[in-house]
């Protein structure tokens, strides 16, 4: 099986047959590619670190040296990443010439559009400061390093012409800190250069290598910085999973409620009046009767089922009525504080009331309670409800699902469950739900 193909010249240039390949020739093109690039970002970096170049040249005392290297420094990082950001993009599509592996976009997608807000996120990553460094190193470092390049480069071919210059009589020249006067001094220079020949393409390889991998390392998006987009992708998925949910019940709700509901009610009311026609005590009136019994018995089972999918007092008067309402049908003498600024959003309010009702539900069947209070307060972006009762205690999570349930439901959203309930009582239930109110009241 043939292996690979390597996808950096640093990884190909210990194969055999690395003169053979395009290596070298992309390597070379990638070095004379940086020339060009280099400048359209040297230009105009130099020109917003004037005040840098001022403060070096400039007779000037202490204190105004200092405020010209400040305002450098501020235009720089404030305006740098402007002219960076594009020429990274470029970057990363001249990388191809010494890189086959992809090269992630190192900047997220925007949350919403917006010149604020691209701002505040662009200026906030990391990669945006790093493809900063890479350009600040690109028109400082990297110049030296392609002028040792290109002088080493330029040595070997004036000892390659030497033989071929002195030829004509036009010595001496000089060969680094060697003189020659005449063809037969050079030759030995010109043999030598000769022997070194085919280690330019290892050279070239060696130096567009080492230039793409700084280029990768700065200019792609990190490994923690990947997870991190990942991990808020995942929550703006389950953000949209649960507001699909709730869309869902609330949909159910409705058709139950305008549909099966007033159909059951209708038949309810028909099985009343065909009842009132029927001869009293006849086996055709106590049939009807047991069918209008059994219909009214549905009825209040739907209406029940309604509630537990979504309670439309919930949704038309909000989250402060459905827990009185929910503290009137409740076995227990249940009091109510609940009085928010506003409404919170749609699916806050939602797991708020079903962890009130699940924790009411414990309370009536297992702690042997017979008052509860229910409070509910918004504070600091946080809302608040709490559940106690004057039960005995003794609520464990691994002993059922229900409290394992609301704290799985509670934590789709990045709330916390917290519960106190120690053998003898009281049972405390605590939900704390982050969210910001929205700006309709829930009447």
């Amino acid at each position: 099986m043939p292996a690979d193909p390597p996808p950096t010249p640093l990884a190909a240039i210990g194969r055999r047959r690395f003169l053979l390949t395009a290596w070298p020739w992309r390597s070379a093109g990638y070095l004379a590619s940086s020339v060009p690039m280099a400048f359209t970002a040297g230009l105009p970096m130099a020109m917003l670190g004037m005040p840098w170049l001022l403060a070096l040249s400039a007779d000037a005392d202490f204190g105004e040296r200092a405020f010209l290297a400040a305002l450098g420094a501020l235009l720089i990082g404030g305006l740098g990443p402007l002219l960076t950001m594009p020429l990274a993009r470029l970057e990363s599509h001249r990388l191809r010439l010494v890189d086959d592996r992809p090269v992630r976009a190192g900047h997220r997608p925007l949350s919403s559009p917006g010149v604020r807000t691209w701002l505040r996120t662009r200026y906030r990553e990391p990669v945006t400061w790093r493809e900063l460094g890479y350009f600040l190193l690109m028109i400082s470092v990297v110049p030296l390093a392609y002028a040792a390049l290109l002088s080493m480069l330029a040595f070997l071919a004036a000892c390659l012409a030497s033989p071929l210059i002195l030829l004509g009589g036009d010595g001496p020249m000089a060969l680094g800190p060697a003189k020659v006067g005449t063809t037969a001094d050079a030759l030995p220079f010109a043999i030598s250069a000769s022997v070194l020949l085919p280690a330019v393409p290892y050279l070239l390889a060696l130096s567009a290598g080492a230039h793409g991998a700084l280029a990768r390392a700065l200019l792609r998006r990190g490994s923690g910085e990947r997870l991190q987009a990942e991990l808020v992708e995942v929550a703006r998925s389950r953000a949209r999973l649960v507001d699909a949910f709730e869309a869902e019940r609330r949909r159910i709700e409705r058709d139950l409620h305008d549909g099966a509901q007033q159909r059951l009610l209708d038949l309810t009311m028909r099985l009343g009046l065909v009842h009132l026609d029927l001869p009293p005590g006849s086996p055709a009136a106590d049939g009807v009767a047991d069918a209008h019994q059994q219909a009214k018995r549905l009825m209040e089972e739907l209406r029940e089922l309604i509630r537990g999918i979504h309670p439309r007092v919930l949704t038309d008067r909000g989250l402060s009525a459905a827990l009185r309402e929910l503290a009137d049908r409740s076995p227990l003498d249940v009091t109510v504080e609940a009085e928010l600024p506003a409404r919170p959003p749609v699916h806050v309010e939602s797991t708020a009331y079903f962890a009130a009702t699940e924790a009411l539900t414990n309370a009536a069947k297992h702690s042997e309670a017979d008052r509860a209070r229910v409070a509910a307060r918004w504070d600091g972006d946080v809302l608040t409800v709490e559940i106690a009762d004057d039960g005995v205690g003794g609520a464990d999570p691994g002993r059922g699902t229900g409290l394992t349930g609301m704290a799985d439901r509670v934590a789709v959203i990045d709330g916390r469950l917290l519960v106190s309930s120690p053998a003898g009582g009281p049972t405390v239930v605590r939900v704390e739900l982050p969210c910001s109110l929205n700006d309709h009241s829930p009447g």
